[in-house]
């Protein structure tokens, strides 16, 4: 089997809310389904909200959506979306 690189678009509900936090939370999710190389990065908005993004390799044989239903209940996440998915090769 291959390897994805998939990244993730996590919208938080407030400016206010605890990036660090959730970047916490959704490590904790992606470590459970054996994610590797997981990163993140913030990307502004506007008016001081920041999205989230968080990127890591999956092996191609775990489902997608499973894992950003668990993300989605997590407090204080407006929304969750794939920005980029890719095959590794080599």
């Amino acid at each position: 089997m291959g390897t994805m690189l998939i990244t993730y678009k996590i919208m938080p509900d407030s400016p206010d809310t605890n990036l660090e936090e959730l970047k916490e939370k959704i490590k904790e999710i992606l470590e459970k389904v054996e994610a590797e190389e997981i990163r993140f990065e913030e990307e502004p908005i506007a008016f001081g909200l920041k999205a989230i993004k968080a990127g890591f390799d999956l092996d191609e044989s775990k489902e997608l959506d499973p894992i950003q239903q668990e993300i989605e209940k997590l407090e204080n996440i407006s929304s969750v979306e794939i920005a980029d998915m890719r095959r590794a090769f080599g």
